[in-house]
This record gives C-alpha cells, sequence and structure tokens, in this order.
C-alpha cells in the first residue's frame, strides 16, 4: 500500500541571537502548537532569511515571525523588514525588554508590526498563548495561495537582462531569476526551444514564452495595465515618483477620475533608493520600493488608474480640455494634468561607459544587482543622498566601497546623518576631486580610469561594478515649448513663470497663476521637475497633495 504524502505542516519562526532563550521560546511553541505547525528557530537575522528563501522555494507557508530585538548584526526590526519582502503576509511579532518598548512602537511604522511581546513571558499560558492564538487566527483568515511567479533566463552581462530583472523588480512583479550559465538555466532555456542566443527568455505562470521582450511587452504580460480605461479623465498624472504618487492618491480619494501615466516604473528615483532614513514617520528608515509600494496600493484602493511603460511625447490645450498624446499616436483628455515628470539622472561623460551600461554600469541603484555584488569592489560615482545610500546599502556585501566624488567635501550635497554612517563604515573609501576619465571592458567593465582633478594624476582600477548618481535632469525635453521652463529644462510655475511675479503676456485668465501652475491654466507641476523645488521625497508628496488642492480651486472656476 502507498503511504499518502504528508501536507507540509504550516511554519511559526522564532528568531533569536541567545541559544539559551532560542531554544527556551523554540519550547514554548512547541508545547502548544507542535502538533500542528512546525517550529523554526534560527539564531541570526541572516540564517533566520536564508532560511525563509529555502521555505519559499519548497512552496511552504509561513504563519508568526518572532524575531529579538537586540541582535547584533541585524535587529529584530531589519529582520522583520527584509522578512516582509519573502512572506509580507506573515504575522510579525517583536521580542523586546521593557527598557525596547519605544523601538517596538516606533517598528509598528517599520514593518507593520501586528505585536510585541515583553521578555520573560511566564506564564505562557496567560502572556504568549493567547497573543499567538489571536495572530494564528488572523493569519487563516486571509488568502496565502502562493503566487505564480515569473521564470526570467539571463546573463549576468546581458543589459537587456539587467533591464527586465529592473523592470519585474521596481513594479513589485514577483519573479525567479535563472543564470543561462548554469544547469536550472540552461534546462529550461533547451525546454523553451532556445540556444540561449537571445536573452533575456521570460516564462510566463500560463506558460507563456517571451524571447527579448521590451519593456511593454513584459507589462502587458505580467498583468500590468497599459491601456486606459476611458478616454477621458478629471486628473492626468504623468510621472509616478512621489510627487505623482502623492498626486494620485489625493485625486482619487477626493473624487477625481485618476489616472497616473509612468514610462517604466513607479517610484521614480526614490523607488531606488535602498533606505531613506529622513522621511517623516520612519525613524529606522524605508525602502524605495516599500514606500513606493504601499504608495501605488493607496492609490488603487481609491480608485486610481496607473498605467506603465507609456511615453507621453505631447501635451495642449483644446478649450478647457487638456490633451495627452503618446508615442504611438493615440491621446486621453482631461479637465487637468499635473507634470510630475521627476528628473533622470545625467550621463556619464566617459568614453566607454555608454557601451557597458547594463553590463557593469548602472544608473541609480539596480537593487537587483546588489547581490551579484558580494565580495568584490564596486565604485559610486555622486556625492548625494542617492549615492551614500547606495553606498550604505552595497557596503553590506561588497569587499569594498569607493565613492568617487568630484567636489571636495560631501557636506555641500549629502544629509549630515549619512556622511556619519559613511564614515563609521569601514568597508567605505571615499575619494574626493575624483572623476571617471574612462570605463574599460569587453562584454562587460573590467577597468576605469580616474583622475584625480587636482593634481591631475591619472590610474587605472579593476572594476566590475560602477552605479552613476551624477546631477539631475529634468524630464521635461518632450514638452518642447508648450510650457514655460528655465534655461535648464525646469518647469517655471507660479511666481516664478515670468522675472517680476507677474502672469506670463499670454496669459488668458484674469486670476494669477496659481502656486504651482505652469503657464498654461489647468497645468499644474509638482516635484524634482519644478523649477527652484527642494528635491526631497518629503516635498514632493506635498507638492502633488497641493497640486490636487489647486486642481479642485481650477475647476470649481471653470
Amino acid at each position: 500500500m502507498t503511504q499518502a504524502t504528508e501536507k507540509p505542516r504550516v511554519v511559526i519562526m522564532t528568531v533569536d541571537d541567545d541559544p539559551g532563550v532560542s531554544r527556551a521560546v523554540a519550547r514554548d511553541l512547541r508545547r502548544r502548537y507542535g502538533a500542528t505547525y512546525r517550529i523554526v528557530r534560527a539564531e541570526s537575522g541572516e540564517s533566520a532569511l536564508q532560511a525563509l528563501r529555502e521555505l519559499k522555494l519548497r512552496g511552504d507557508l509561513v504563519a508568526v515571525l518572532m524575531a529579538d530585538h537586540r541582535m547584533p548584526q541585524m535587529n529584530g526590526i531589519e529582520f522583520l523588514e527584509q522578512a516582509m519582502d519573502i512572506y509580507p503576509s506573515a504575522r510579525r511579532v517583536l521580542l523586546t525588554a521593557y527598557a525596547d518598548t519605544n523601538a517596538a512602537i516606533d517598528a509598528i511604522n517599520v514593518v507593520d508590526l501586528d505585536h510585541y511581546l515583553l521578555k520573560p513571558w511566564d506564564p505562557p499560558a496567560e502572556k504568549l498563548y493567547p497573543v499567538l492564538d489571536d495572530l494564528l487566527q488572523a493569519w487563516h483568515t486571509g488568502d496565502h495561495r502562493p503566487v505564480p511567479s515569473i521564470k526570467l533566463i539571463g546573463h549576468r552581462w546581458s543589459a537587456r537582462s539587467s533591464e527586465a530583472r529592473e523592470f519585474l523588480a521596481r513594479n513589485q512583479v514577483p519573479y525567479r531569476w535563472y543564470s543561462a550559465d548554469e544547469p536550472e538555466g540552461q534546462r529550461l532555456l533547451s525546454a523553451a526551444g532556445q540556444d540561449g542566443q537571445r536573452l533575456p527568455v521570460v516564462v510566463t505562470p500560463d506558460g507563456t514564452l517571451l524571447v527579448e521582450p521590451d519593456t511593454r511587452e513584459l507589462a502587458a504580460r505580467v498583468g500590468l495595465a497599459t491601456t486606459p480605461a476611458t478616454d477621458f479623465y478629471d486628473l492626468i498624472v504623468i510621472g509616478g515618483g512621489p510627487a505623482g504618487l502623492g498626486a494620485a492618491v489625493y485625486g482619487a480619494s477626493e473624487g477625481l477620475r485618476t489616472v497616473l501615466v509612468e514610462r517604466s516604473a513607479t517610484g521614480g528615483q526614490a523607488g531606488q533608493s535602498s533606505r531613506i532614513e529622513n522621511y517623516l514617520g520612519f525613524p529606522d528608515g524605508v525602502s524605495g520600493g516599500q514606500l513606493t509600494e504601499r504608495a501605488r496600493r493607496q492609490a488603487a484602493k481609491f480608485g486610481a488608474e496607473v498605467l506603465t511603460t507609456r511615453e507621453v511625447t505631447g501635451l495642449e490645450a483644446s478649450g478647457a480640455a487638456r490633451i495627452v498624446r503618446f508615442s504611438d499616436g493615440s491621446a486621453i483628455t482631461a479637465h487637468s494634468v499635473i507634470l510630475a515628470t521627476g528628473v533622470s539622472y545625467r550621463q556619464l561623460p566617459a568614453p566607454g561607459a555608454d557601451e557597458l551600461i547594463g553590463c557593469g554600469v548602472f544608473y541609480g541603484s539596480a537593487l537587483t544587482e546588489a547581490a551579484s555584488c558580494e565580495g568584490h569592489d564596486v565604485y559610486i560615482v555622486g556625492g548625494a543622498n542617492s549615492a551614500g545610500q547606495a553606498a550604505m546599502h552595497l557596503a553590506r556585501n561588497a569587499k569594498s566601497v569607493t565613492l568617487l566624488v568630484r567636489g571636495s567635501s560631501l557636506a555641500a550635497s549629502m544629509s549630515h546623518y549619512l556622511i556619519q554612517q559613511i564614515e563609521q563604515t569601514s568597508n567605505i573609501q571615499v575619494r574626493h576631486d575624483t572623476v571617471v576619465e574612462a570605463a574599460h571592458g569587453s562584454g562587460h567593465l573590467q577597468q576605469l580610469t580616474l583622475r584625480d582633478t587636482q593634481s591631475g594624476h591619472s590610474e587605472i582600477v579593476d572594476a566590475q561594478w560602477l552605479f552613476v548618481f551624477i546631477g539631475a535632469a529634468p524630464r521635461t525635453d518632450w514638452l518642447n515649448e508648450t510650457v514655460l521652463r528655465d534655461r535648464r529644462g525646469f518647469i517655471l510655475a507660479g511666481p516664478d513663470l515670468t522675472p517680476d511675479g507677474r502672469p506670463p503676456a499670454d496669459w488668458e485668465l484674469d486670476r494669477p497663476p496659481y502656486h504651482l501652475e505652469t503657464s498654461i491654466p489647468g497645468i499644474f507641476v509638482a516635484g524634482d521637475a519644478r523649477a527652484e523645488s527642494a528635491k526631497r521625497v518629503a516635498s514632493a508628496v506635498g507638492e502633488g497633495a497641493m497640486a490636487v488642492m489647486l486642481v479642485h480651486r481650477y475647476l470649481e472656476q471653470s
């Protein structure tokens, strides 16, 4: 008689760096829940994350995560934050001492903490089990079916593969990466009838095969919205960074038919940040991806449409209508428009760099590449907050991180808290007065030529990884002469439209332009694309909300 396959038990995980405490916690859990749940214990955050990844690969479910707050290298809050990306529906519990209750309260914002328990909890029948019973009951009422993931087969030094990974990751689309050089990747390529010459190859959950797909095709196949539901809206928001997401949330929540149009992925530059630590309400920091995903869910909850991979190429006014045109020739119309196109990093003016983009040279954090940097020497160009945040993130795994800064000091461009963190991180070196003169490599980055701007001396260093964060170029070229911009391309608004603060000569209304209103009534600007903006996440979100308030005022008077 064939023995029936045992159904895998749901996991409760406990993490504590003290072996004695770890065993005691696991013992208490097994007494009550061992017959129904599998109890897994770990003695460090890193080992616990590795165990979670293995559980995920096997298709196991995790109901509760319990982590001690005071652990070295990775404390309980940091562990729970990373564990959220692996098992987002698991209930999260922080184990604290009496002195750590403030940290536990702060963790409610950082990791959506479900509960915190004070140690010791004797007797467990009164102080531990009732809490876990409630959490387990809440977990069981949810939907925990595994999310089908996409298979992405590519090459480490393939620019197209890197682009596809970054696109899926930034749009929060679950996928599994397979290297075409490894046995499993080769097996999948063979099954798909591909020889690996054209990469990446994408296999969707329904078995659809995509070979070298562009982002538009990829978006449509993985369930991202790319086509507007209608052709007329109250508000069109162009750009999905913090300002655009803020505008979409407030516009939709206040009853406006709102659509947000994004050319690649929501989040903008902020969405690529490994950790934002000076954003209000997140004292322990929050990753740009997490902040972006929460904002996108908020916008969708209130009814805003979010379109991806739609490139806007034109904007015009026709009577009371504002028309937005796309690169494929289609268009949508609205009563009002908010321009939240943000900025992009300037290209590195170094011979050889353009040919190696995605093959060792990356603009922005490219967080999907961080794991591949383990044990390697990494170079970062830039001296502002985004470069500093990337340095701190990459330093966790890289052998060394070298910040290449054109200026003689970080103080003029980087927040004080980041400078302090960099100074206290032993494997981060800052080279001032240094620029990249050239990038070298065959198929991928292999060397850099660095020049000291003070002495003029140049040297060649071995390098496989270069992340570039230089300057901010507004994404406004497509506007042409539609609205007034300054000489650098940033959009002028309100009193900044003319030197004397008066309305432009062709302004058609009796009233002056509102604070964030451009030279065309009903078209507003918010965030980094606006001339003289603060270039901070908090101010961008605030401007997005303020722009919606002004849209209401405009619509009431139209």
